[in-house]
Parts: C-alpha cells; structure tokens; sequence
C-alpha cells in the first residue's frame, strides 16, 4: 500500500490526539446517566445490601459528651504521610505525600492533597445526620495524638467523640497504619433522647480551590464505582445525581485520588455539583437508618489518600485500581505498564525501561511488520506498471480496477497486504500514548543527561522569555528535534506515493508531528523516537536484503 498506510496512520493519530487537546478525555467504560432522585427508603428495599450494624449503648456512652472549649490539632505521621486533623467537625485540615515532591527542585515541598484555612470547607468527610435537622459543624473532644509511626510500627488510633442538640453521641474513630494510605473510620451514632432517631449515613469529597488543569491523557474531576462500574461524575455544565450501590466516591487529577470508601455495599445516592466557588463537591447519601432510643448504629469506611498508582490501588483492594482508567485501550494498557514496571524492577531507570519495553513490542510486532513493509516494496516495483492502466482507463474506473486486480494477481501482491499489519498494531500504539502520558510512575522520574522528568516536555535549558507554542518552561526540545528528524529519514526510506497531493501531506508530517510534540511528555517522545529508529533499522534490513 505504500505510503497511503503511513499518511492513513499518521492522520489518524493526529485526528485522535486533536481531539484529545481540545476535548476532554473518555476514560470511562460506562458514562454517568442523570437519575431523578428516588427516595433513600425505596433504594434500599431494591438493593441486597446489609443495614447499619445496631446495638445498645453502655451507661457511660448514654452520658452528654463535655463541650470542648476551644478546636484542637493533632499531627498524625507515618512513612509515607503527614496529617493534621482539627477536632471541629473532624476534619482533616492539612495531608501532605511525604514521597511525592511538587517539583524535582533539591527543596521543593512535598504535595499537599489538603490544605484548609477554613474546616467548613472539608476535602473528605463521614457522618450521620438527621433526616430533619441541623448539620452544623460540632467540635468533638478527641482522644489519642500526636502520632508518629515509623515503618514497622502497630497501627494507631484516634477517637473523636460529641453530643449534638438532637440528642445524638457521635463517635468518629480514625485508625492509621504505617505502611498504608488507607485510613480506617467508624462512624458511630448513639440515641440517648426518647424518640427514634431517623437519618443516613454519608461520605463527601471536595476539589481543593479549582487549580488543577484538565490533562490531554486523563480525567480530573469526580469519580465513581457504581455497581461494580467506573464512572466520571462530570458536574462542570451541570449537577449529576445516580442511585444504587456505591462502592467508593473520589476526586482525582492527573496524578492523585482521594477517595471514600464504605467497607460494605451501602445502596443509596450520590450527588455532584459544582459550587459558587468553582469547588466540586460529591456526597453520598445512604439509606435511611433508624436508631430506636438506647441503641446506636455504625458504619465503617476506608479514606484513600495518595498516588494513582496501579500497584498500589490494587493492594487497597474494593477495586479502587479501576479509577486508573485507560478508555478503549484499558484491555492493552494496563498488561503494557504492568510490563513497564516489571522491567524497571530489573533496570531502575524509566527511560532505559521505557526503550526495553519499545523493543519487546517492535520485537513481538517483527513479522507484521516484516510482511508490511515487504508488500509496500512490491507494491512500489508495481508503481509504473499501475500508473499506464490508471492512464489508459482514464474515465473508466470498472476497467481499470479490472485490470489492477488482474495485475495484483499475475504478480501475487495484496495491495491491503502493507495496511492490515499495521492496522492491528494501532491499538497497542494509542495505549503506550495513554500510559506515558498519564502514568505516575513517570512523575519526576529522571532518564539521563537534561532528562530529569519523563513526564514533563524535554527542555534543554530554561530562556527566560516564552516561545510561542511551547508551554512553560521554554527551552530547546532536543529530543522532540531527534524524534522529527527520525521521522523524515524514515519517510524518505518508505516508497513514494503516486499521488502528488499525498506526497505533498507526507511531506509536512514530519514537521507537523515535531510541533505537537513539543509539549508532550519527554517518556512519549523518546518511546517514538525509539520505535522510529527501530523502524528505520527494520526497513534498512529489507531493503538491503531485496537489492
């Protein structure tokens, strides 16, 4: 097929990451659908999920708590991160990942998923509130802290515990684990009036102050498991309601989650929308719940809080590993970085992984694209043999595909013979795309020389003025330079098409390709540039071999 293959395969490429610049992302296997709200009570009955577990309350538990004076702080610290909780709410008032950095800087501060001057306007909270009553924010007397755990140390706990007007005990406990971002909560309610008590237990998660951009690779916003399924709870033009059971709610960017997590089914309703103040906000709403006076009720809940790290959302377990979601190729990426990382086990280096991996699959592609690039030479030998039967049956298009195929078949050449091949290595080609542009694993991750981050565009020094069409910081793109002029050595080894008009756009695809890559992830770049040189040595053998 000479080189329509490769202009069909570069426009596609160029069409898909087109649309991925000026559009979001669909990572999700199944899009959010708007629900009418339904009440909690008939949800329940219609899903086979368990109640709150009840019991009576102890003498001492049927007691009013004492009002603390004042809001108190305590730090909770383990290997991988530092907390602050405030007792007015609780909430959590600072959560800093003490093994993710904002910058690749010496002494840049480490990433801070929550940062509040305000506790009002809490980034992950649990509780139980009344169907008909106030939802203000109580301050609790806590007990335990500070916590400092070191690797190997028992988990630790905190207890928060406050009476409100509506003659509740609520009982928040917090348990930490040094080796683990999950954080273990129960939530605890207590009916020490004379009147059943109704309401729901429910779980919220916040943005922080609109900060985060949309990447080109993956989601940020409002996430959810909703009967076993991933979906994007997208509130930006409008708020989302879903009923049923809720597995886990989250807000993630392009790097992060924080997520809550019911530690059973709980059938009820979630909730999204975007506030005044451009924060998203996403609760869920459980099912009515009735605690009978002297009784109490509990719910116990995960907090994830840390990387979208494959590897480590499996071991949180409740399928929290779905949220790391490639689209249309999820089947391909995620065998393909599992792959990547088995390889950096071996060679701790990503852009040494990244070539290892690049060659595994040219390798494993070899004889299709042996017999691609074969067919395309055969195809050109055709060339002026094709060109007199396209002149002779000018205006004749039935005699001259006759004619073609009589000459496809006195030759032996399938003329679909040079696409197929390639064809089916597309997919594989657009999940590496998704992995290397989305990947933490790649996240300040050095490779070499000028290379400190395979996720940012590879600058060779920092002008201290901006160039147009490059994101910040400006410099010289020297691996995207390589990966461009590859490109063209490659294209002039391919054979030339018969169509002026097409060798005209074949022409400029080595200097369009160079412009969108410029600010595309330096692990993207080098993966192309590798899977180029490759692909020049590949087609240097053959053409060696037929001269």
């Amino acid at each position: 097929m000479d080189k329509k293959t490769l202009l069909a395969f570069a426009l596609s490429f160029i069409i898909l990451v087109g649309w991925s610049l000026m559009f979001s992302p669909e990572p999700t296997k199944t899009p959010v659908k708007e629900e009418q709200d339904k009440p909690q009570k008939q949800a329940v009955q219609k899903s086979p999920v368990q109640q709150p577990a009840t019991s009576a309350i102890t003498p001492t538990e049927s007691e009013p708590q004492k009002v603390p004076s004042e809001e108190k702080l305590v730090v909770v610290e383990t290997p991988l991160y530092k907390a602050v909780f405030s007792s007015l709410g609780p909430t959590i008032r600072s959560f800093k990942l003490k093994q993710y950095t904002e910058t690749i800087a010496p002494d840049s501060p480490f990433i801070e998923l929550i940062n509040l001057s305000n506790p009002r306007d809490s980034h992950i909270d649990l509780g139980f509130s009344l169907s008909a009553g106030s939802d203000s924010l109580m301050l609790y007397d806590v007990q335990g802290g500070p916590i400092r755990l070191e690797a190997g140390s028992s988990p630790s706990e905190l207890l928060f515990t406050a009476s409100s007007n509506d003659g509740l005990v609520h009982k928040k406990r917090f348990r930490f684990n040094p080796s683990s971002y999950v954080i273990e909560v129960s939530v605890e309610a207590g009916n020490i009036s004379d009147k059943p008590a109704h309401g729901s237990f429910s779980a919220s998660v916040r943005s922080l102050p609109p900060s985060s951009k949309a990447s080109y690779y993956s989601y940020v916003g409002l996430v959810v498991l909703k009967d076993g399924k991933f979906q994007e709870a997208d509130v930006e033009k409008e708020a989302k309601s879903l009923s049923g059971e809720i597995q886990w709610l989250a807000y993630q960017d392009s790097y992060f989650i924080s997520a809550a997590i019911p530690d059973k089914p709980m059938g009820g309703t979630f909730r999204g929308k975007k506030l005044e103040s451009g924060i998203l906000e996403g609760i869920f709403q459980g099912a009515e719940t009735i605690i009978e006076p002297g009784m109490k009720a509990e719910e116990r809940f995960l907090f994830y809080l840390g990387p979208r790290e494959l590897g480590i959302l499996s071991q949180a377990g409740h399928n929290l590993d779905k949220v790391v979601d490639f689209g249309w190729t999820d089947i391909i990426a995620k065998p393909l970085l599992y792959l990547l990382r088995f390889v950096y086990g071996y060679v701790p280096n990503y852009g040494i992984a990244i070539i290892l991996l690049t060659i595994l699959v040219k390798i494993l592609f070899w004889p299709l694209t042996h017999k691609s690039y074969k067919s395309m030479k055969e195809m050109q030998k055709l060339q002026p043999i094709m060109a007199k039967i396209r002149e002779r049956h000018k205006g004749n298009k039935e005699a001259m595909n006759k004619e073609l195929m009589g000459l496809y078949k006195t030759y032996k050449v399938n003329p679909m013979g040079g696409c197929l091949p390639m064809v089916i290595q597309i997919p594989v080609f657009f999940a590496l795309f998704r992995i290397l542009g989305s990947a933490i694993e790649l996240r300040h991750a050095p490779f070499m020389l000028w290379i400190n981050d395979l996720a940012a565009p590879d600058r060779l020094f920092n002008f201290p003025f901006e160039i147009p069409l490059m994101t910040s910081p400006s410099g010289i793109p020297v691996l995207t330079l390589l990966m461009g002029a590859s490109m063209f050595i490659q294209q002039k080894m391919t054979p030339t098409p018969g169509d002026p008009s097409q060798a005209k756009i074949m022409m400029f695809l080595p200097i369009i390709f160079t412009f969108m890559f410029i600010n595309f992830p330096s692990g993207l770049v080098l993966y192309w540039l590798v899977n180029n040189l490759l692909s020049i040595a590949q087609q240097y053998r053959i053409q060696k071999r037929s001269a």
